[in-house]
């Protein structure tokens, strides 16, 4: 019986306790994060990576579909193994979780996008916190007003972190065709790869229904986001405000 030998001996960081297959992932990982591959470039096949860490091609796949599971990679049949992307269709609307009531997200078309304020600031000590940041550090913060079939419906502001969103401008923003999160990943190498969510029922202030075009007192339901970059680095703190009159928050667990 031949035993394979730990990665961990070429010094990596990972826990010695921890199954191969788990150690694996953490370098696969490191490489991600490190931009070894670019989002949409197809990874080492199987056998060069059990080659490159001296360990069985099983131990590798084993690692793969873990990460393929957690959406960080995309097999394709015949093709090889891909570094999942937010341009592809089946990631955009992974974080998207509003959808019409008659389930068809296809249906409306992309959302019309309104940038209402976008603009530098030093974070206050709750923003700061969400964003792993000193208080007082440099943060970009973005309003805007996403539209389905012309009728405002959701009402989004962002704090992104200045240093990592250097350079990003409200024209950008409103005239990217893709997703938000795509051009965080193809102009600032920043990938979304997970995100934490708190959900609450509020009431709109004046300003937040005039922006959405309804009557005070209509209900609203509040989205509380909190998206992480790999090493679980938080890089976006994201606040919604979404009407729920012809749309209905849609998840799916397990």
């Amino acid at each position: 019986m031949t035993m394979e030998t730990s990665p961990l001996d070429a010094g990596a960081p990972t826990p010695a306790f921890s199954p191969l297959y788990q150690q694996i992932k953490g370098l696969i990982l490191q490489s991600l994060q490190a931009g070894e591959w670019k989002p949409g470039e197809a990874i080492p096949s199987e056998i060069e990576l059990a080659a490159r860490y001296r360990v069985s091609q099983g131990t590798v796949r084993k690692a793969i579909d873990e990460l393929a599971s957690d959406n960080l990679l995309v097999r394709r049949q015949g093709k090889g193994t891909f570094v999942a992307t937010h341009a592809e269709h089946h990631v955009q609307y992974r974080f998207l979780k509003l959808v019409p009531d008659n389930g068809d997200v296809a249906s409306e078309g992309p959302a019309q996008r309104r940038i209402v304020d976008c603009k530098r600031l030093r974070a206050s000590a709750d923003i700061a916190r969400a964003l792993a940041l000193r208080s007082g550090d440099t943060v970009l913060q973005v309003r805007r007003v996403l539209s389905f079939a012309g009728v405002p419906t959701i009402l989004e502001d962002l704090w992104l972190p200045g240093a990592a969103f250097k350079g990003l401008t409200a024209e950008r923003l409103g005239t990217y065709q893709g997703t938000m999160y795509a051009l965080f990943e193809t102009e600032f190498g920043v990938r979304m790869v997970r995100a934490e969510e708190k959900i609450r029922a509020v009431l709109p202030d004046e300003t937040q229904e005039a922006l959405l075009q309804i009557t005070s007192g209509t209900p609203l339901l509040s989205v509380e986001r909190v998206a992480f970059t790999y090493n679980d680095t938080p890089m976006e703190l994201r606040r919604g405000l979404y009407r729920t009159d012809s749309h209905h928050y849609h998840n799916v667990l397990g």
